[in-house]
């Protein structure tokens, strides 16, 4: 089996951060139009550079190639304990103790986040929100569990998130009790598998990602409601597979 290469967490950690230092340059803004847009991230600065690599994401996953993956073996609680609108996404901060493992290796869950209209594609198929579940492992290299969302009867897990939700960019929310991401996903574990890189700058390559292939369903009135707060599609254009292999 061909054999993935993580990239650390610490870049998607500064990628996703809500704070600022003001003793510390920030990296130039980016956004998801304009002159700032996905087509120029590579050109606003040399730390975005990747942008422009060959095992970018996202993919529309086709042409797979079959093989033997293992079962996914997910040890998750609930612990998401803060949302955050960080005016690229929703993003749901989590606690310690929660873990996935993939190929015998062991991530820990991070963070979850959503993108609207979803950032890969299955055979073509787009879907209206897609979920990024961020892990790392101790060496604190990447792993994203990817579930897609289609149209129809509301999601429990998204409600209670949602109910939360802060409608502003910077401000977030203690979310008391506690949610667990699992129940935004299937029940069914079967998946898709491919090396691929962060969505957002600095677009660092060799993340693990792991695409379910059942989707989970969001209302009409929820799916609405994420994209209300962000006022903008937050989904990266997709990407060339390039030599890479999809794995189911």
């Amino acid at each position: 089996m061909k054999r993935f290469i993580a990239v650390s967490a610490m870049t998607l950690l500064a990628a996703c951060s809500t704070t600022s230092n003001t003793t510390e340059q920030q990296p130039p803004a980016w956004s998801y139009e304009g002159n700032t847009g996905p087509a120029h991230w590579a050109q606003l600065t040399p730390e975005y550079g990747a942008c422009n690599g060959k095992n970018q994401s996202p993919v529309d996953l086709t042409s797979f190639t079959e093989a033997s993956l293992k079962p996914l073996q997910f040890q998750y609680k609930a612990g998401g304990n803060e949302v955050v609108n960080n005016g690229h996404t929703v993003q749901v901060n989590y606690d310690v103790g929660s873990s996935v493992f993939i190929d015998g290796v062991q991530f820990n869950l991070v963070q979850f986040h959503f993108h609207a209209p979803s950032e890969n594609h299955i055979n073509g198929m787009s879907y209206p929100l897609e979920a990024h579940l961020v892990h790392k492992d101790r060496h604190g290299n990447l792993a994203v569990v990817a579930v897609m969302f289609k149209e129809g009867t509301p999601n429990e897990g998204l409600a209670k998130v949602w109910a939360q939700m802060p409608q502003n960019k910077g401000d977030k929310n203690a979310l008391s009790p506690p949610v667990s991401v699992s129940e935004i996903l299937p029940k069914n574990r079967d998946h898709y598998r491919f090396n691929g890189s962060l969505t957002t700058p600095p677009c660092s390559e060799g993340v693990i990602w792991t695409v379910m292939k059942q989707p989970m369903t969001a209302s009409k009135a929820q799916i609405a409601q994420f994209a209300g707060v962000l006022h903008h599609a937050n989904n990266r254009p997709i990407q060339a597979t390039n030599a890479r292999t999809i794995l189911k």
